[in-house]
């Protein structure tokens, strides 16, 4: 199964619990004991986190692929340079060795989505998901204040570092 497959089947797991949470809340509320409303108010707010999250990450995802396709457009995505194991893992020294290039691209040039996005795919490559989100964050901010389009103050976040690596 691809991940867009499994978001989609997750997504609609969601909005199946959050008609559920709903429908609970509506008959808890309406028993009309003290502890049936409050219990049902905390069910309408489970739906409004989830569809929250979902929206966030729906964005996160598109903002991404624009991104990607704009780097495309222009010949500047990441070329897979990285050296595999027998077993097609990627060796953790190649990985190294890219990371320690494309950080000192990103260092080199704090205001380029484009080194940032590339240092992005080097964590996600280097095992470290949380910080290559962060820093795709940061390439998807830097692309809105350079481009115009819901432009957000703020300079360079500090998502340079070494990649912590995944036990997996």
């Amino acid at each position: 199964m691809t991940s867009r497959t499994g978001f989609f089947v997750l997504s609609g797991v969601l909005a199946l619990v959050a008609l559920i949470c709903v429908g609970e809340g509506v008959q808890l509320v309406a028993t009309g004991k003290p502890l049936g409303i409050g219990l049902g108010l905390c069910a309408f707010v489970i739906p409004v986190v989830g569809i929250w999250f979902l929206r966030q990450t729906v964005r996160f995802g598109r903002d991404s692929e624009r991104l990607a396709r704009e780097l495309e457009a222009e010949g500047g995505l990441p070329v897979d340079e990285l050296e595999r194991t027998e077993g097609g893992r990627i060796d953790r020294a190649s990985a190294d060795a890219v990371f320690a290039r494309r950080k000192a691209e990103a260092e080199a040039a704090p205001g380029d989505w484009r080194a940032f996005f590339r240092l992005a795919v080097a964590y996600a490559d280097a095992g470290d998901v949380p910080r290559a989100r962060r820093t795709m964050q940061h390439a998807i901010k830097l692309h809105r204040t350079t481009t115009g389009a819901d432009a957000t103050p703020g300079g360079a976040d500090s998502t340079i570092g070494k990649p912590a690596r995944s036990t997996a």
